[in-house]
């Protein structure tokens, strides 16, 4: 197995350069900054430095604004003077796309500028299976490193930091003819970037691997970590899974895909992206950052034999069946352990309980009884593996009295990644001073957003920027009023179609902004209703519904 952290049994962060953003220094030794982006206009000076200004208060260390051309990019340097001015020394960051000119001007105004591999010299993706011949492939390439190569000039004669942004959303229409729409196709992308930057002598250089699906989110992440060590490259990652939605279910996307790979002591940044005030989204990440501070040091697991574990692609483990409970059954939500079921914690796995449990076939409930949560219980499933035994396992998760948020966050850290690693047949939370109702909501919360069970329409909905064409938060509550008594559909609300056909892939519907006051319906990938009113979109959308026997 190629390795892309530093252990899977011994939490620690994994060891990469440092990359200074004005005054943030991020990477190994260094706190996990969080960071946030602004919805504003970026043209409109004075909305633009009061949210960043709402940010910093919340303790945002980063703030990025969307550059769409070079006014965009120039008038950054305005905003940047007016918040120094104010004594605010937060480091900004241009988001770019679609614009190379945009980026080369952006980096002479702020501290760190943000490219997507996908559209920095592609033209839009046309998702339409486009061929290359090596030919093509190689000319692009080259523009590619001519572009890119100017563009490291200005950033390394004013000190600007760079993020080679991969969306799985977006990827070009160059590398999906090659790898698909797939985390080895995100990889590559990112790959071809990074090695111009290392070629060139340019350090300063920061990677993130985004998806609304964790499952591609994880692996992807993975995979580039695993990439760059195969290289000898260790630049620092920034966490974040796009389009997460807002409120609970929001929180608990964003626990999943982050807190997977922050356990295994990934990240060196983070962007909670909540359908929500951009403010709202740092103590989020504060709180996410907190959850792992604490495991540094902690007592050291067995290590266990890794050969049945697979981090870069889905395998379910395999089990026979207790009741409804495992035999490729769904992911069942339990809300207290059956007779017979025996608990099961990775110190009391001694030869003769696991051969007690293979003749018994059982249900197992594991446990853990360390801060190392994850990791703990991801070995207790690779000792069972690696001695054949195949009870099914239901992962067990008891908190004392805390916050309903801090219970999201925490249940939804710990056990994402073992359901995206395709560990557990079910789960069971239970919280002092919360309901089982509660727990069992939030458990089925955490099955879905690790994509092993779905309940419930799920909204992949994107944080807005200034790109975006309508309010998003408010459409987003128009359309879950409308949808949200369907079940098992996957409905997309997004801002405009940088990211929008991309990353709503795998949703079964989607509204996207196509102008201002437009809006364009999908079904699937394909664009069924164009540039329709806004005012008529949410009934054009119930009735695309009908018409496919959703309502």
């Amino acid at each position: 197995m190629e390795k892309y952290c530093e252990s899977l049994f011994c939490y620690g962060r994994r060891k990469c350069m440092t990359v200074r953003v004005g005054n943030v220094t991020i990477g190994y030794g260094h706190p996990v900054a969080p960071q946030s982006m602004c919805t504003t206009d970026t043209l409109n000076t004075a909305a633009s430095v009061a949210q960043a200004l709402a940010i910093a208060d919340a303790g945002g260390m980063m703030i990025r604004y969307t550059a769409q051309g070079r006014s965009q990019a120039e008038n950054l340097g305005v905003i940047r003077s007016r918040l120094r001015a104010l004594g605010c020394g937060v480091p900004l960051v241009a988001d770019i796309h679609f614009n190379p000119a945009a980026a080369e001007t952006a980096a002479r105004h702020v501290e760190k500028v943000r490219i997507n591999p996908g559209n920095f010299i592609d033209g839009r993706a046309t998702l339409s299976g486009v061929d290359y011949s090596d030919e093509e492939y190689a000319a692009e390439l080259k523009r590619l490193d001519e572009r890119l190569c100017a563009l490291i000039e200005i950033c390394r004669s004013h000190g600007t930091a760079l993020r080679i942004g991969v969306n799985h959303g977006s990827l070009s229409d160059r590398i999906m003819s090659r790898y698909g729409d797939t985390p080895e196709g995100m990889t590559a992308s990112a790959m071809e970037f990074l090695t111009i930057c290392r070629r060139e002598g340019f350090d300063d250089v920061v990677v993130s691997m985004k998806s609304s699906n964790t499952q591609v989110m994880v692996r992807a992440y993975r995979m580039i970590a695993a990439a760059m060590r195969a290289e000898g490259m260790s630049y620092p990652l920034h966490l974040g899974v796009t389009e997460a939605g807002e409120g609970e279910d929001g929180r608990i996307r964003s626990a999943v895909g982050i807190g997977a790979l922050m356990a295994d002591g990934l990240g060196d940044t983070i962007r909670v992206s909540l359908t929500e005030a951009p403010e709202a989204e740092i103590p989020v990440a504060r709180q996410l950052i907190e959850i792992f501070d604490g495991i540094e040091g902690s007592a050291p697991i067995a290590e266990q034999p890794a050969d049945c574990y697979h981090p870069f692609d889905y395998h379910r483990r395999e089990s026979f069946a207790v009741g409804s409970v495992g035999g490729g059954a769904p992911c069942q939500v339990l809300s207290h352990l059956p007779e017979g079921c025996a608990r099961v914690r990775l110190s009391e796995l001694t030869p003769s309980r696991m051969a007690s449990l293979k003749e018994e076939r059982c249900l197992i409930a594991a446990e853990a009884e360390g801060v190392n949560v994850t990791a703990e219980l991801r070995a207790l499933f690779m000792r069972l593996d690696n001695h054949g035994i195949d009870n099914p396992v239901v992962i067990c998760r008891g908190y004392s009295a805390i916050s309903s948020d801090e219970l999201t966050l925490r249940a939804a850290a710990e056990c994402g990644q073992l359901f995206i690693d395709g560990y557990g047949d079910g789960l069971m939370i239970t919280a002092e001073g919360h309901s089982a109702e509660q727990c069992e909501r939030l458990a089925y919360g955490i099955l879905q957003a690790a994509r092993v069970r779905f309940t419930r329409t799920e909204y992949i909905s994107c944080p807005g920027c200034g790109r975006t064409l309508f309010d998003l938060q408010s459409t987003l509550r128009r359309v879950k009023e409308a949808t949200g008594g369907l079940k098992g559909l996957k409905i997309a609300v997004m801002g405009c179609i940088v990211n929008g056909p991309g990353e709503m892939a795998d949703a079964d519907y989607g509204y996207v902004g196509a102008g201002p006051g437009r809006v364009t319906l999908y079904k699937g990938k394909v664009p069924v209703k164009n540039a329709i009113p806004q005012e008529q979109a949410i009934d054009e959308l119930l009735a695309l519904l009908r018409e496919n026997n959703e309502l």
